[in-house]
């Protein structure tokens, strides 16, 4: 009797494992199919979304290219021969074919700087778009970098360095400079020359300097001088109120150029065509 019972025991103990076993294959056998169906269902997100931003830009870009303007919108300084623009993300899809085909009364763009990086880690979403297409178009590009005093300037360079290849034909790297954030003036200076440094190291080039009159005379007036100037500065209409050399003068926010919807930073250059070309990289 004991023996019967034993046998019994160990037939509904196997009948048991074995349920367990098709259970727990069941179960895995659901759990797999879970994952694919969520993967499948990721997978659709993605595409979907892919295309999505795929037809916005499509579309943006077909509207930037449509965008037309009679003039320029704003008073063109007429003793400079060479005219340029700054952009970034703020001008959202640019049709570059547009923009350097506009031409009024022999003033068109010849360059563009480039909103490419801020900070330690940040890189503009248009870069590389606008990077690529401003190349393309022939419209002379250069890159710049929106620097927070609060952060390290090595750190901000190895940023824009790790965003930004520079090749023959383009602008030197640029480091805009206009705020301190509440940074003393002597910690702010330091990090503006790591930056500086850095990236002068690294290119084999002088960078350039953007600011405004008021933020170069309070702040950086004496300790970089030797750099090449890009300088903000609305109220003249000559030139900017400044008393050292400049190589830039951003003299209006407020242009208008076919292929851009918005409006746009207009800039010239202090210089005939042949000093234009022998600042760019070689």
């Amino acid at each position: 009797m004991k023996r019967a019972r034993s046998t019994i025991f160990l037939i509904n103990f196997a009948d048991q494992s074995e349920r367990t076993i098709i259970f727990a294959s069941l179960m895995a056998t659901k759990k797999t199919d879970r994952l694919w169906k969520l993967l499948i269902v990721c997978i659709g997100l993605s595409i979907t979304v892919m295309l999505f931003l795929w037809g916005y830009e499509w579309w943006m870009s077909r509207k930037a290219h449509y965008t037309r303007y009679d003039e320029f919108g704003i008073d063109i300084p007429t003793n400079y021969s060479v005219h340029g623009i700054d952009v970034s993300k703020y001008q959202r899809v640019i049709d570059w074919a547009s923009v350097k085909a506009m031409n009024v009364e022999n003033v068109h763009i010849s360059f563009a700087f480039i909103k490419a990086t801020e900070g330690n880690v940040n890189e503009d979403k248009y870069f590389e778009r606008n990077w690529k297409k401003a190349r393309s178009a022939n419209v002379i590009r250069g890159a710049y970098h929106f620097f927070l005093a609060t952060k390290s300037g090595k750190t901000q360079a190895e940023n824009f360095i790790s965003s930004v290849d520079i090749e023959p034909g383009d602008l030197p790297p640029v480091l805009d400079v206009e705020q301190t954030y509440g940074v003393p003036v002597v910690k702010l200076q330091q990090r503006v020359k790591e930056w500086l440094v850095t990236i002068e190291e690294f290119y084999g080039v002088k960078p350039i300097i953007y600011t405004n009159v008021d933020f170069y005379k309070q702040h950086l007036e004496g300790e970089f001088d030797d750099y090449p100037l890009w300088v903000a500065h609305y109220i003249n209409k000559g030139k900017p109120r400044i008393y050292r050399d400049w190589h830039f003068w951003q003299y209006s926010e407020t242009g208008r150029v076919n292929g851009i919807l918005s409006k746009v930073d207009f800039n010239v250059f202090n210089g005939d065509s042949a000093d234009f070309h022998k600042l760019l990289v070689n």
